[in-house]
């Protein structure tokens, strides 16, 4: 049997992919529901509160007193949303759930003056043709700063990763700026992660060998992909990562049985002969 391949890579594919071919197959091809986290959806509601942050007010305007009122708006946005409201949260895992987000979003100030920030666009969603695979993207942030430059900028809100594993994380945004270069004609000048719980920001410059570096991986993770969507041949690989896996109840590197692992209705008939 073989399966049918994704049509799309994203960054978040091919971390996925590259860590774990079953856990990949279950979130991109089989679809199998994951129950939000708290790590998640925390994230989430940073980065909504600094885009209303830097989308809605302009240079001079952006305070710390106005990044907190936005995370109270998405803290309303978010009340009844599943991803929020399915967590259960209550008393002091609630208290600490929102004052948590309320330091993440407070140490943008501590790594940038945002009001320098001269905004392009936020949430960007970006598309661009690889041979025959298409790669997606959105941009946390896209703006230029004072000395013209164009800069990509994505926002962490986990624990920033040990100095040996920083190439690893800044796969990411390598492979935002390639789709900058590609879907508007220019490539990043700089690309940046800030790291807001440390906080810390880890700044490195596009190249033409970064952009060849980042062609030649996608090209053959697809290829991969492919090749394992035609044999069905999605290995797990466990890791300290399996911890924190919404499909490990369903892995048979710990006694479970993919077969087992819920599916949405419509994809019933996705292994075709």
């Amino acid at each position: 049997m073989s399966l049918i391949a994704p049509t799309t890579l994203s960054p978040s594919k091919v971390a996925s992919f590259t860590h774990c071919g079953l856990a990949f197959r279950f979130s991109a091809i089989d679809r199998v529901p994951e129950p939000p986290s708290v790590h998640l959806t925390k994230g989430t509601v940073v980065h909504r509160a600094l885009e209303l942050l830097f989308w809605n007010f302009g240079r001079g305007e952006r305070t710390p007193a106005v990044a907190q009122a936005m995370l109270d708006r998405t803290r309303l946005e978010y009340a009844v949303h599943p991803d929020y409201a399915d967590l259960g949260l209550a008393g002091d895992g609630e208290t600490e759930f929102w004052d948590d987000a309320a330091r993440l979003v407070a140490n943008v100030f501590v790594i940038e003056d945002p009001n320098s920030v001269r905004m392009l666009g936020t949430e960007l969603r970006l598309e661009a043709q690889l041979g025959g695979t298409r790669l997606r993207g959105v941009i946390d942030r896209l703006e230029v700063a004072e000395d013209g430059a164009l800069v990509v900028t994505d926002y962490k809100t986990g624990a920033a990763p040990r100095v040996q594993f920083e190439g690893r994380r800044l796969a990411g945004v390598h492979f935002y700026a390639f789709l900058c270069e590609e879907a508007l004609g220019r490539r990043p000048d700089r690309i940046q992660l800030l790291h807001l719980r440390e906080p810390e920001a880890i700044i490195t410059v596009p190249t033409d060998q970064s952009s060849r570096g980042l062609r030649l991986r996608a090209g053959a993770v697809w290829t991969a992909i492919e090749r394992a969507c035609e044999q069905d041949n999605f290995r797990p690989r466990p890791s300290a990562l399996c911890d924190w896996c919404s499909f490990r109840a369903w892995c048979p590197a710990f006694g479970g049985d993919p077969a087992d692992a819920p599916r949405p209705v419509e994809l019933e008939p996705s292994a075709v002969p």
